[in-house]
């Protein structure tokens, strides 16, 4: 066995790569001709010779050096392989302890964010910086308590804005998922249990009109708008469609082919994640009669333009979100119906009025319809299917608009 003095005046020969001094049970010392001094323990598995470096000397003293070797043999003993064993010590010491609770999460939004729209990439970052980083922002994850977190959580509901806080308790949440598997001690996630504490909310659904006497009134109100004829074309398009509003308002001439009554939406356009923005297919929409007619009268004022509906203040840009909902509020009806919940009236009445095919409708919402497999519906096929819809859909609007007496299909039946 090694003593102290033989491993502090070990040299290596003159002419030999290494000398090595054994210790005892596969511990030695090996001396490089530069002087350095390390410390090995020999290990055996599946017949095949290794070693885990322990250290070097003088720094890591014989009597610690055979501390570690036999924590090692305890650890062959029990079936663990010390080689594995002090590589993830290795990665687990390179993880800082003293990470804050925004550094974490701006790792994990750095991570995440290349999946997602522009849009809701920046939505993520602002509620972080509005909503939590405040807070908890720069004191450290391992020691932020539960309550230290529900007590934020609350600083939003004081608000008023419930499903904010809902929210906000999600991205926490996915933030301490991201966390744990490499955090420096045992931790737990704080955020288990906290959706009981906060205050429960009834989700909002957009306004919509679905009774087709009152539906009527809308669309004659609709007619009737003294506003520019740009919003008015936009008003009368909204329910005939049924789109997304963003996809209206920002329609454009090359997406529009009237001799083919097809308006084809971009999927970059489409309410999509970023790879199905990039990979995705275009949506294609069926243009009624009615709808090919309007937008032959609106050419004739915006068709030199890009946009199918430019901003009167500037006609490089769309009208805004705000053009049509400020529209239904001047025609008194901006309480009961919404810009997006004309795509709920029509979903509605489509079936309890008219007795269409479901899939077909949700193909023209652009909702992923999928099968008792989980497959997605390729959309393109309920095209033909589509047409026939929305010109059904169309004349419906138009009976509804002159007031005609209107049964429902079922309750005749």
């Amino acid at each position: 066995m090694l003593t102290d003095a033989q491993c502090r005046n070990a040299t290596c020969p003159p002419g030999k790569k290494r000398q090595r001094l054994t210790d005892s049970t596969g511990l030695y010392l090996e001396v490089s001709p530069s002087g350095s001094r390390r410390w090995f323990f020999k290990t055996y598995t599946d017949s095949k010779e290794g070693r885990i470096a322990l250290g070097s000397y003088p720094a890591v003293t014989l009597t610690a050096a055979r501390k570690a070797r036999d924590a090692a043999k305890l650890q062959k003993s029990q079936g663990l392989n010390p080689v594995h064993l002090r590589k993830a010590g290795k990665l687990k010491a390179t993880i800082s302890a003293g990470d804050t609770f925004k550094d974490v999460a701006l790792d994990w939004y750095r991570k995440r964010s290349p999946q997602w729209s522009a849009s809701h990439a920046q939505r993520m970052l602002r509620q972080f910086d509005r909503d939590l980083f405040p807070y908890i922002g720069t004191r450290n994850i391992a020691d932020i308590s539960p309550m230290e977190l529900l007590a934020a959580l609350h600083k939003i509901e004081e608000r008023g804005a419930l499903e904010t806080a809902d929210r906000a308790l999600m991205l926490a949440r996915q933030v301490w998922e991201y966390w744990l598997p490499t955090a420096p001690v045992q931790q737990r996630n704080i955020t288990d249990g906290l959706k009981a504490r906060l205050t429960p909310y009834r989700v909002k659904s957009f306004a919509a009109i679905v009774d087709p006497k009152r539906f009527g009134e809308l669309l004659r109100a609709i007619k009737g708008y003294k506003g520019g004829p740009i919003v008015r074309a936009a008003l009368q398009l909204a329910p005939m469609l049924y789109q997304r509003p963003a996809n209206l308002r920002m329609m454009e001439w090359t997406e529009l082919d009237l001799d083919a009554a097809l308006w084809t939406i971009p999927s970059a356009k489409m309410k999509r994640t970023k790879l199905e923005k990039e990979q995705g297919e275009a949506h294609a929409v069926p243009l009624p009669r009615q709808a090919i007619t309007l937008l032959e009268s609106v050419r004739t004022i915006t068709g030199k333009g890009r946009y199918v509906f430019p901003g009167e203040r500037n006609r490089q840009n769309p009208i805004s979100d705000n053009s049509v909902r400020s529209a239904l509020y001047a025609l008194s009806f901006g309480k009961e119906q919404t810009w997006h919940g004309f795509r709920a009236s029509a979903r509605t009445m489509l079936v309890d009025q008219l007795n269409l095919d479901p899939l077909a409708i949700e193909a023209n919402l652009a909702h992923a319809v999928k099968d008792a497999n989980g497959r997605s519906y390729n959309r393109t096929q309920y095209l033909r299917q589509r047409f026939d819809q929305i010109q059904q859909w169309a004349d419906y609007l138009d009976k509804l608009t002159n007031g005609a007496d209107v049964i429902p299909i079922r309750a005749a039946a």
